[in-house]
């Protein structure tokens, strides 16, 4: 649920399609205050009445048009976004129309169009708003240009060309850069003082390019209390009329709080919220570094792969917030055991992993993992129970035991497994014989290999629901294994070793094929359209030929692939982003939705992530679990929930099992929820 308010004034005669306008408008994320219009009269009353922020009209109505709405409107000095929506509007029509003062028109049956184009009417309308306060103050109209630029939050400032006189600054910049502006029309370099040391020179050298063009910059300042504060300052030249460039306005604002929250959001991103370690992606990115400089100065590289032993039990026993408590203080002996130059990581739950840099010979790790192993000896005090911890540890080396550092951390997660199977409590290094599966994995493995003829798989669905109206919004299609010896084999014992396998992609297409199946047979039996959900796993991501495979199979089921949402993970996008940007605009242009599946769990670069053609985020249960009870959590719910409505996202958190946490996730404005709470799949 958007915070985001839009006041409409509708010109039109029918209200089933002012309804469906409106119903287009708040599932684009706006919340919408609206009034409806159908004569000349009725107009001019509305505008004079109160503040819209746009104008969507019919274009042709009995004894009213949508043109005679555009000519009132200038008659009365309105300058308002229009947007004219009509269902049968020609070429020359629409030219006729924008040529009128239109800004847009949008086809009735292709309402996809209209969110799109009133953001861009909105963000357009706003820098008109700009161009007239600069043009307002060149014009000489002292008191009106005052009042205009005396009453917005941000800093509006003039100067001449040659950028040597201040002609104007708003009152703002008291307010954003702690200082009066007295100074300013005696020095116009008065300002750059403020700027940070490292941001001083960037900034100074945009505001002269400024003649030649807008510039956008983003930059730190000094407060009078030594604090830090980031502006977003845009400038643009002005000219006259023989369009020689005789001034330079921009406008700066105080952008602090959304770098604080991006600042927060990455460090979320990287970091193991409970033990503020670097979480599995930050550890592997570090261990590619530690890769590349082992290579190019010669040096030994080690991975310590580290799995508290009997962790669940301490669990069970005592509980969780015992256990996360014994976690942290884990986190902390093993900081305490290596230098400072190397990596102490948790990869989640009771599984740490050590990264050793610059060793002059193997036996180095030896020394390393022996010295974790006598660190975690003495007993921890958690909640006034004494406990005896101790650790399984594999070690592999660089560049002997992998090339890459996924393939570095799997073998030493067999070493550790091995460590394990010797009696835990101790180490051990990597040998390839590791590598070969258990006669229980490779059973199960043939098994699933028949699984898909044998028909053994079945589709679960688990609702979706809106959080706003209750009202059930989709579901999620969930895969089961129903196998004839073994039973309802669980999703997390098969489906892993379905992604290591490669077993995954067919799988996945049986997916989507039983999934249209279900949307079809829902139709035809006449049930209104809901919206599945599909989960695509990192594997099938990777595939070639996986746009292709998709749309094939929904446009031979013949359903509308509007109801067809692909889940994808925040760590499957970003092993390849630029790729992944790519795929994703084939598969959105061919009409299904797209989400980012356990969001928070992986390592989002900001930027991409504005730049991915999605229209959700699927907040990660394990985030949603405590959210009521570790404020770390509640931090990261919020932060994704205002991070995804500035992207103008939908939110879904997933997981969701007690009253408390809806009640949470409804203050905070999340859309839509899933979870036993409202049902089992």
């Amino acid at each position: 649920m958007s915070s985001t308010s839009l006041a409409v004034l509708f010109v039109e005669d029918s209200e089933d399609d002012m309804l469906l306008l409106r119903a287009e408008l708040e599932r684009g994320g706006f919340r919408v205050q609206h009034a409806c219009v159908q004569s000349e009269l009725e107009l001019e009353k509305a505008l004079g009445r109160r503040t819209w922020d746009i104008v969507i009209s019919d274009y042709r109505m009995p004894g009213f048009s949508g043109l005679r709405a555009l000519q009132v409107m200038e008659k009365h000095g309105v300058d308002l976004p229009f947007i004219i929506v009509s269902g049968n509007i020609g070429e020359d029509t629409a030219v006729a129309a924008m040529k009128a003062g239109a800004h847009d028109y949008v086809i009735k049956g292709k309402l996809a169009r209209l969110v799109p184009a009133v953001q861009r009417e909105l963000r357009e309308a706003a820098v008109r708003r700009e161009h007239r306060l600069a043009e307002a103050a060149l014009r000489n109209s002292e008191e009106l240009f005052r009042q205009l630029a005396g009453n917005i939050p941000e800093v509006f400032w003039i100067m001449n060309a040659g950028q040597e006189r201040l002609i104007y600054v708003s009152p703002a910049y008291e307010k954003i850069w702690g200082r009066g502006s007295d100074a300013l029309y005696a020095n116009p370099e008065e300002w750059l003082k403020y700027v940070h040391p490292a941001d001083r020179a960037r900034v100074s050298a945009a505001r002269k390019k400024a003649v030649f063009g807008c510039y956008n910059e983003e930059f730190r300042i000094l407060w009078p209390d030594d604090s830090i504060r980031w502006l977003h300052e845009r400038a643009f030249p002005v000219r006259d009329g023989d369009g020689d460039v005789v001034r330079i306005a921009g406008i700066t604002e105080d952008v602090s709080e959304r770098k604080r929250a991006e600042e927060r959001l990455t460090y979320l991103a990287q970091y193991d919220h409970l033990s503020g370690l670097p979480n599995r992606a930050l550890f592997l990115d570090r261990l590619s570094q530690a890769q590349a400089q082992a290579q190019r100065e010669g040096w030994v590289t080690a991975v310590v792969f580290i799995d508290l032993d009997r962790f669940k039990v301490i669990n069970d026993t005592l509980g969780h917030a015992a256990g996360d408590k014994l976690v942290v203080a884990v986190a902390q002996r093993l900081a305490r055991a290596i230098r400072s130059g190397d990596t102490v990581s948790r990869l989640g739950g009771d599984e740490f992993a050590l990264i050793l840099q610059n060793l002059s010979k193997p036996r180095d790790a030896a020394t390393v993992s022996q010295k974790v192993l006598e660190g975690l000896a003495a007993p921890f005090e958690v909640e006034g129970h004494e406990i005896f911890v101790t650790a399984s540890i594999g070690i592999t080396l660089f560049p002997s035991d992998g090339e890459t550092a996924e393939e570095l951390l799997k073998n030493a997660d067999s070493a550790m497994y091995r460590a394990k199977h010797q009696g835990r409590n101790n180490f051990q290094f990597y040998t390839a014989e590791m590598n070969a599966r258990s006669g229980e994995v490779l059973r199960l493995e043939n098994n699933l290999r028949r699984a898909l003829e044998r028909r053994e798989f079945m589709l679960y669905f688990q609702p979706k629901a809106d959080l706003s109206s209750g009202r059930v919004v989709g579901v999620e299609a969930l895969l089961r294994w129903q196998h004839a010896e073994l039973g309802m084999v669980p999703p997390e014992k098969f489906i892993p070793l379905m992604e290591e396998t490669g077993l995954i992609v067919p799988t996945g297409e049986w997916v989507l094929q039983a999934a249209c199946n279900q949307l079809r047979a829902w139709r035809e039996s006449g049930m209104p359209g809901v919206p599945i959900s599909i989960n695509v796993s990192g594997r099938q991501f990777q595939e070639r030929d996986l746009v292709s495979s998709i749309t094939g199979i929904i446009r031979s089921s013949g359903v509308d692939p509007r109801l067809v949402e692909l889940e994808i993970t925040e760590s499957s996008l970003m092993s390849n982003p630029d790729d992944a940007i790519q795929v994703l605009q084939a598969l959105k242009s061919f009409g299904v939705q797209i989400s980012v599946d356990d969001f928070g769990t992986g390592y989002s670069s900001l930027a991409y992530l504005k730049r991915f053609p999605i229209d959700a985020l699927k907040i990660d249960r394990s985030f949603v679990q405590d959210i009521t009870r570790d404020r770390d959590d509640a931090a990261i719910v919020t932060a994704v929930v205002n991070l995804a409505h500035s992207l103008n996202l939908i939110v879904v958190a997933e997981g969701v099992e007690t009253e408390e946490q809806l009640s949470f996730l409804i203050a905070n404005d999340c859309d839509q929820m899933q979870g036993y709470l409202l049902a089992a799949p």
